[in-house]
């Protein structure tokens, strides 16, 4: 008995009105908990791991999700098997591909399903899903990437058609031709695909020895990826004709690559632009100066006015990402965070009480209207 899919936003422990940006925060803090590569000894961290990514590509896409919404896994239940799964770990290149043995594996039929074959039995081959990983700085400049992927090719042998040199094709003998065969059922006569020639009503006299007449082989392919420079999280390459080859000659299928951005240990990006925190002394926030600051591409210098409050938010325009529509390039927003000193010798601690002492409320105006507005709370 198959087991019951779980909720997927119980996988993803959100609520059903989750934003995106609440989704993908869960994923990530999620993936990175159950990857199966950071729990060697958990037999059950790569199911965690595949359902997590099969419940994320469902709830960040606005069809699925509202196809799920209203029907539930029925909405997936017909025509989807091995179809637009989950999010594989994106460097597992050796998995299998193709079904059987519970995989699965990196690669998926992308928009497979209803493919049709013509009289010669030609017949597209399947478009095909890669999940890759980038860092914010190759999402920020782009990058060429070379990924190995192990798919069904053209034969070399029979260049593809399925046949041996010299070989013919014939009709089906099964079927005479038509593609159909009629058996009768008591008073009923039904016309189902004819197994032998898969409705095409053409089989090939000598088929090709290496592919078995399917014109196709597994092999692995090297194929080089151009990023654009401010692709963002999420978003899908097409690599036309490099999915699947297609059934006796016929055309092949895309790749579709889904770009994931790792978190940056500095920079938060939101569209083009970048935003960071920056700790400055108390000093430097009272007497003003000149900090450097760091950007995706180096550091900047930053001028501090005289008296910056914590929190204060200084744009460095021009430093963020590049629009990936030749839009320009977004700003930075450096937050500054001003830090009070956890220790003090003596002669510090004399130093500043002096300054205390000095102090008035002019020089704190917003402590002054803080407690003006509060003195009732304090008879």
């Amino acid at each position: 008995m198959p087991t019951q899919k779980r909720d997927y936003y119980e996988v993803l422990t959100v609520e059903r009105s989750a934003s995106e940006e609440e989704v993908k925060r869960a994923y990530r803090k999620l993936a990175v908990k159950f990857h199966p590569d950071k729990n060697p000894n958990d037999p059950h961290a790569e199911e965690k791991f595949k359902e997590l990514g099969e419940a994320y590509d469902v709830l960040m896409d606005p069809n699925k999700r509202a196809a799920y919404d209203r029907f539930g896994h029925a909405a997936f239940a017909q025509g989807t098997a091995g179809r637009g799964g989950g999010f594989h770990d994106p460097f597992d290149i050796f998995r299998e591909v193709f079904g059987g043995g519970g995989g699965g594996g990196i690669f998926e039929t992308f928009f497979g399903g209803g493919a049709t074959s013509d009289r010669e039995g030609r017949q597209r081959g399947s478009d095909l899903r890669y999940d890759m990983q980038i860092t914010l700085e190759e999402a920020a400049f782009g990058v060429e990437k070379e990924i190995e992927v192990r798919k069904l090719d053209a034969c070399a042998k029979c260049e593809g058609h399925g046949a041996d040199p010299g070989s013919r094709t014939v009709n089906c003998p099964t079927c005479g031709g038509r593609g159909q065969v009629i058996s009768s059922r008591g008073f009923f006569q039904v016309s189902q695909t004819c197994p032998r020639c898969r409705g095409v009503g053409q089989i090939i006299e000598k088929p090709c020895r290496v592919c078995e007449g399917e014109g196709r082989v597994e092999n692995t392919s090297r194929i080089k990826l151009k990023v654009p420079a401010g692709i963002s999280d999420g978003s899908r390459l097409r690599s036309s004709g490099n999915g699947e080859a297609g059934i006796r000659g016929g055309q092949s299928g895309d790749l579709y690559v889904v770009m994931h951005i790792k978190e940056h240990p500095i920079f938060q990006r939101e569209d083009d632009n970048l935003y960071c925190e920056v700790p400055i002394a108390f000093t430097m926030a009272a007497l003003g100066g000149e900090i450097a600051v760091p950007t995706i591409e180096g550091k900047a210098n930053l001028k501090v006015p005289a008296g910056t409050q914590s929190g204060q938010v200084f744009k460095l325009r021009g430093k963020g990402i590049s629009n990936v529509n030749g839009g320009g390039r977004g700003d930075l927003l450096a937050r500054l965070l001003v830090e009070v000193p956890s220790r003090l010798n003596s002669e510090q601690r004399q130093k500043l009480e002096e300054f205390s002492a000095l102090c008035g409320d002019e020089n704190t105006p917003l402590r002054k209207s803080f407690f003006d507005r509060a003195k009732e709370f304090f008879r």
